[in-house]
């Protein structure tokens, strides 16, 4: 309990008795504002998770400017740390824009549209013609003449059914021995199992697919008056994946491997029975190659337990390229052990920190902040960036380099002078930007370099919203069997190909293949061979 003095007895006591009590109260108020000070940080980082919870339950979710005004310069201590953007990314041999061209208008109808969304489908037509006795009471005997037919098409739907193949197999034996032969006849997929390529693939393409979790794919067979049970396709899943899918997914591994530059990314998981206490968080790992390679795109999934650097050190061993990701601080590890590895960092994660930042400040102030500029600087980055997307690998260089690069050292430069000592978030998003500066440079180096992870994003997107319906896996198998099918489905979509189609294919010759002492057989099913069948890519 605080002692209180009344004047009187101030008066009376020595002098080297109050020093010592004012600095006992100096101590006393130092502590009470640290604690303060503290408490208001706390209560600043709680209001901020409380805003950016709110937002992220009820607010949109894309991260756009609303302002798309141009920057302008800025000159601190001598250096320019903001250029004026008609300064930094003019063009002297662009043509001057026609004066109608500036006024945006309306996008005239695409001509052809129907037909090319009708193109490759079957068609089934259906006449309806006039009889001669019908056309005689209209026009009279002779009083007609035929003009060409009026066309109309309209979508038909031919609802969903299952057949049984019943397979009779000529068996043949000599009648002087032993000697039996049967006739050729397609090689099962599973031996005493039901399961055909049409069905695993539909079963494969509604919950890896459509993410329509096992017991819903239930309920529609008993609708058709099929006996196939969740358990069942559960199995058929995990074996046609281990079996065969497997195959295919090694090798796509091993073609990963020819990329200069991948990129990575990973999402937690639960696995029910791991062998480890509820709740333990399990992890889906995803490489794919860079996105720029537009005509020849690998996706691979990986099931890992943890999320330490031995899972990527062993997927990547020996590989001799750059590898795209986000800041995680396994890949820097990675990058430190081998020197064939070049990391290169993501642009929208580090967007993004300065984004929620922004959101944190009242809208009247936002245009007055240091989130805001810097926020319009990566703006900027990305405006010509997304000019460069038709231009061949050394080309995008070429201009990366003399477009964008200073306006990526104006931005760090920019960052330098920012002193921030709070724990909040746009003290987070600095440290983040000015850690990451190595790598959010590279792509400035390379032509086939992304600026941002984005395309992995994409790719795990599926495994993400599947995740939503079914919750959790059950086990390892199931774990890893879903790795390798998500693995097929999302390459086959990065190809333009039609996941059932293609899955059912795959299912109707891995089987013939069993016995090769190789598998040069392979490079015939790979997404871009020119010897998939026609009707599995799309229009």
């Amino acid at each position: 309990m605080a002692v209180k003095y009344t004047e009187e007895q101030l008066n009376s006591v020595d002098k080297s008795f109050l020093i010592q009590l004012l600095l006992q109260q100096q101590e006393q108020l130092e502590a009470i504002t640290k604690e303060l000070h503290a408490s208001n940080e706390k209560m600043q980082l709680l209001m901020e998770q409380v805003i950016l919870g709110k937002q992220n339950r009820f607010g949109r979710s894309s991260e756009k400017m609303e302002d798309t005004s141009q920057i302008c310069f800025q000159e601190v201590d001598g250096t320019i740390v903001f250029f004026n953007e008609a300064e930094a990314v003019y063009d002297l041999n662009e043509k001057e824009p026609d004066e109608l061209e500036l006024k945006s208008p309306k996008q005239p109808k695409r001509k052809g549209k129907k037909e090319s969304d009708l193109s490759g489908l079957t068609v089934r037509r259906i006449d309806h013609y006039l009889s001669e006795e019908e056309l005689e009471i209209e026009f009279g005997v002779n009083g007609w003449k035929q003009l060409p037919d009026a066309i109309s098409k309209k979508y038909h739907f031919v609802p969903a059914r299952v057949e049984v193949e019943e397979h009779h197999i000529g068996v043949y034996a000599s009648k002087t021995d032993e000697h039996m032969v049967k006739a050729d006849h397609p090689k099962a997929l599973l031996h005493g199992s039901l399961v055909s390529p049409s069905l695993g693939a539909a079963i494969i393409n509604g919950k890896y697919v459509n993410a329509v979790p096992l017991y819903r794919l239930e309920q529609e067979f008993q609708r058709y008056g099929l006996q196939i049970t969740r358990q069942n396709m559960a199995n058929w899943c995990i074996r046609l994946a281990e079996e065969y899918l497997s195959i295919l997914y090694d090798h796509l591994h091993e073609e990963l491997y020819f990329y200069h530059v991948i990129q990575a990314d990973e999402t937690p998981v639960l696995v029910n029975h791991d062998g480890r206490k509820a709740g333990s968080k399990s992890w889906m790992w995803v490489y794919r190659s860079g996105h720029l390679y537009q005509d020849r795109q690998i996706v691979l999934y990986e099931y890992q337990q943890t999320r330490n650097a031995s899972h990527p050190r062993e997927f990547l061993k020996g590989y001799d390229g750059i590898c795209v990701t986000d800041g995680y601080q396994v890949y820097h590890t990675l990058e430190k052990e081998l020197e064939e590895l070049t990391i290169a960092g993501c642009w929208v994660h580090c967007r993004r920190r300065f984004d929620e930042a922004l959101k944190l400040i009242p809208k009247p102030s936002q245009k007055e902040s240091n989130a805001f500029l810097l926020m319009k600087q990566i703006q900027a980055i990305y405006r010509e960036e997304g000019k460069l997307n038709d231009l061949s690998s050394d080309e995008r260089l070429k201009q990366r380099q003399a477009v964008i690069k200073p306006l990526v050292d104006a931005f760090f430069a920019y960052l330098k002078t920012i002193n921030v000592s709070k724990k909040d978030k746009f003290g987070d998003a600095v440290r983040y930007a000015r850690n990451q500066e190595k790598y959010l440079r590279v792509f400035l180096t390379d032509g086939d370099v992304p600026i941002d992870n984005n395309a992995s994003e994409r790719a795990i997107r599926g495994f993400c919203i599947g995740k939503k319906n079914w919750q959790m896996i059950d086990t390892i198998h199931g774990a890893k069997s879903s790795a390798i099918i998500y693995s097929i489905v999302e390459t086959a979509k990065a190809n333009n190909l039609k996941p059932f189609d293609y899955v059912q294919h795959l299912l109707e010759e891995i089987p013939k293949h069993m016995n090769d002492k190789d598998c040069s057989f392979l490079e015939d099913l790979l997404p871009w061979s020119e010897k998939l069948p026609a009707g599995i890519r799309k229009a």
